[in-house]
């Protein structure tokens, strides 16, 4: 019989260990996909706001400073330093013409395409060599796991 312990505020030790090492294991895999490929002398905070321009689509400096929890101000800085690297650009709010909308260039799509490439080359020939078929698959499932965990 396997039996649930708690910690003093009733989560679960289970719940606690696997948080611990799920952080862990993301932090050190993110570090090692970033080892992949050159990052371009962009910071962590310039590659969020283009990644997420990408997936998101166009949006204010207001809008990326809530999504990435930042200041206004932070975010208008990074806007500025990735349109000087010609990977973002500014153009007005067709609703609201005091507003400028950022979306990512060719040149920014480009460059994350490329990113991608380099950290899913090395990941894939990893899982190969490293996983048995049973582990890909019980490594998927995680995932989708994970995703869950993150919608919540």
């Amino acid at each position: 019989m396997n039996e649930v312990t708690s910690t003093p505020d009733g989560v679960s030790e289970s719940a606690v260990r696997a948080a611990h090492d799920v952080r862990v294991v993301y932090s050190r895999l993110r570090r090692r996909m970033r080892e992949t490929y050159d990052p371009g002398d962009l910071t962590p905070s310039q590659t969020s706001v283009l990644s997420r321009l990408d997936k998101d689509g166009e949006a204010s400096v207001t809008d990326l400073a809530a999504a990435e929890r930042v200041r206004h101000q932070s975010v208008a800085a990074t806007v500025g330093v990735l349109v000087e690297r010609g990977l973002v650009d500014r153009r007005p709010d067709p609703e609201d013409g005091r507003r400028q909308l950022v979306f990512v260039t060719d040149s920014g799509h480009v460059f994350l395409e490329d990113r991608r490439r380099a950290g899913e080359g090395w990941l894939t020939r990893a899982l190969e060599d490293g996983c048995t078929e049973e582990e890909r698959r019980l490594l998927i499932e995680a995932a989708a796991l994970l995703e869950r965990v993150v919608r919540s």
